[in-house]
């Protein structure tokens, strides 16, 4: 049988199941296969907290959505085009998101009394009708792959699980997607297990054939690859690129790296990666708790070391008396804070952009750090060198904001030639700095930057105090004087005011320079913003858009762009705290746009806001 093969320019799909019924190995899967193809693709896991939530439950639906195309791509989509529901459950949590017309791929054994009766479904919405709206494909997923699976020794329930494989070989038909990749993937995953592996291949084969045979499905789809930059290419997290980011720092400053860490979501993929990479002199110590591991990580640095420690907001809070006194004894110290929905435990699992105030000012006296925050998975990469280049050059701690958005989310990186990183090399003091050859000043400072010495304990003839204590200028003593804690204090807020000389200045997209508003973000919020702004463009709109990496210090025109615009719109995913920091700085009438609902914007929402802005004009 001929199928028709259908050209798209881009899809949007969601596989969505209970959290024990591996929809992130399948989105993972999905994604590593698209990216081999070579499209663009952007993705959003979002999974429940619990490390097994009750099965068939809403609170218990994990979901993957990706979004991949030929061209140039922002978000993982507002909506899917397709959705992968493999009971009830995640039918119900996602029939919302899904707009009118679109695909279900309905998992129909799974569709039991029992199992409709745990999230409300009097009747199967399968067979009622309810679902008329949309383009429904019921498939038995369960007993085809039991049914593939028969010759195989290995129990039902292991059949059973192997669902998830035979949809996504499905998909991979629907999509004509490789599969080498898949099978190769499963054959290491279960090399100690190979029964199950020769399970797991072979149902993820009968979803492919189940596709090419079934009248079910009278199409399938091509998405031809996109043209991207010419380069070496990879799929990658935002905590993978953030944990390379870290590996290529250490290289690059010739300093060995030390993660002090306690296990947090949704940091912990920090940890986990770098452990792997001994190699390179990487060392990992999983702390007892978050204040060891912070505590660790400045000892580390005080010692010579590329010092790091990872967290989320929970973890900050109880790390912001040993970042003061990284503050006060002027030591380089890396704090990645991957943010997440709060306060308290509050949503693990799910992102926010509600640490800025927290990671500017969450510390006793005036303790200024730098924050830089990455806007896509990617650029954790750069951002992370960036981090580590601050916070060498100025012996400075520096905090790094992800957040679980970027953390958990994908897309495509293109690596980096090795001549093109920055050199971070430093040169500790080995010898006597004070005018009379013979005394080393500990807090003499390097005119230019306002950096204190970096001594290695040890160096003969440069012993020297170190402690939160106040030190004097200079000498480094223990010191109580009024006169000198005033000038310590406005040296070490100086030295990172004067950042800004060495940050670039804030760019502005401004395509015909006749724009009247201006569309602010940092952070994650980057891709929502930048497909609205296309789409009001597209629509005939005039729009600017600017976006922070550096929030402190802010680049040196910060406020010469904002006055520049009559409005200026700063969509942010938390309650507006960059916007109160902007007015209060610039006497600017910042726009807030603001939901906290531990999801990502959407672009067509910003879209439409931006719209509501200009109208207004």
């Amino acid at each position: 049988m001929t199928k028709q093969v259908q050209q798209l320019d881009r899809v949007i799909i969601r596989f969505a199941g209970d959290s024990g019924d591996g929809m992130q190995l399948t989105g993972d899967r999905f994604t590593a296969e698209t990216a081999e193809f070579g499209n663009d693709v952007s993705t959003l896991p979002n999974f429940p907290a619990e490390i097994r939530a009750p099965a068939g439950t809403l609170p218990g639906v994990s979901s993957f959505q990706l979004h991949f195309a030929d061209h140039d791509i922002l978000t993982p989509g507002d909506a899917p085009n397709v959705l992968v529901a493999m009971n009830p459950a995640a039918l119900k949590a996602n029939l919302g998101d899904l707009p009118r017309g679109a695909d279900m791929i309905v998992n129909t054994d799974e569709f039991t009394k029992r199992n409709l009766q745990k999230v409300g479904y009097a009747a199967s919405p399968v067979d009622d009708g309810s679902l008329a709206e949309w383009r429904v494909h019921a498939v038995p997923l369960t007993s085809l792959t039991v049914k593939a699976l028969e010759g195989f020794d290995i129990s039902k329930k292991d059949a059973e699980r192997a669902k998830n494989m035979f949809a996504l070989g499905l998909l991979s038909w629907l999509y004509h997607r490789p599969t080498e990749a898949t099978v190769k993937f499963l054959q290491g995953k279960f090399a100690k297990k190979p029964d199950i592996a020769r399970a797991n291949i072979a149902a993820f084969q009968a979803g492919w054939n189940y596709g090419e045979t079934t009248e079910s499905f009278s199409v399938s789809y091509e998405i031809k690859p996109a043209s991207l930059t010419p380069g070496v290419y990879r799929n990658i997290s935002g905590n993978q690129a953030l944990a390379y980011g870290l590996i290529a720092a250490s290289v690059q400053s010739e300093l060995p790296l030390f993660l002090g860490s306690y296990p947090i979501t949704p940091a912990s993929d920090i940890l986990h990666e770098l452990s792997k990479h001994k190699r390179f002199g990487i060392r990992t110590f999983q702390a007892e708790d978050e204040i060891a591991g912070v505590g660790a990580a400045l000892g580390a640095a005080f010692g010579g070391a590329l010092g790091v420690t990872t967290t989320s907001g929970p973890g900050v809070a109880l790390k912001a008396e040993t970042v003061g006194l990284a503050v006060t004894t002027e030591l380089p110290l890396i704090v990645v804070d991957v943010q997440r929905a709060g306060p308290s435990t509050g949503m693990p699992t799910k992102t926010e952009q509600t640490d800025l105030l927290m990671a500017l000012y969450g510390r006793n006296g005036e303790s200024p750090v730098p924050v830089i925050a990455p806007a896509t998975p990617s650029d954790c990469f750069a951002a992370a060198l960036e981090a580590a280049r601050i916070a060498v050059k100025y012996r400075t701690p520096v905090m790094l904001l992800s957040d679980g958005y970027l953390a958990n989310g994908s897309e495509p990186w293109r690596l980096p030639e090795i001549d093109d990183l920055p050199d971070l090399r430093v040169e500790f003091t080995t010898q006597p700095n004070g005018d009379d050859g013979e005394t080393y000043l500990p807090f003499k400072r390097d005119p230019r930057t306002l950096a204190r010495p970096w001594a290695v304990p040890g160096t003969p003839g440069l012993e020297h105090r170190i402690g939160g204590i106040e030190k004097a200028d200079g000498s480094g003593n223990i010191s109580y004087d009024p006169d000198n804690h005033d000038l310590m204090v406005r040296l070490r807020q100086g030295k990172i005011d004067g950042i800004a000389r060495d940050i670039p200045a804030l760019e502005v997209d401004d395509p015909d320079r006749d724009a009247r508003v201006l569309v602010l973000g940092w952070g994650s919020t980057y891709g929502p913003i930048a497909a609205a702004v296309r789409r009001v463009r597209r629509a005939g709109g005039k729009v600017a858009q600017a976006h922070l990496r550096h929030l402190n210090p802010l680049p040196a025109n910060t406020g010469e762009v904002l006055r520049s615009y009559d409005k200026v719109l700063l969509p942010e995913i938390n309650l507006g705290q960059l916007a109160l920091l902007l007015r209060a700085r610039f006497l600017v009438d910042i726009i807030s746009y603001n939901r906290v609902r531990g999801l990502p914007f959407k672009a067509e929402e910003l879209a439409g806001v931006i719209q509501d802005v200009i109208d207004s004009e």
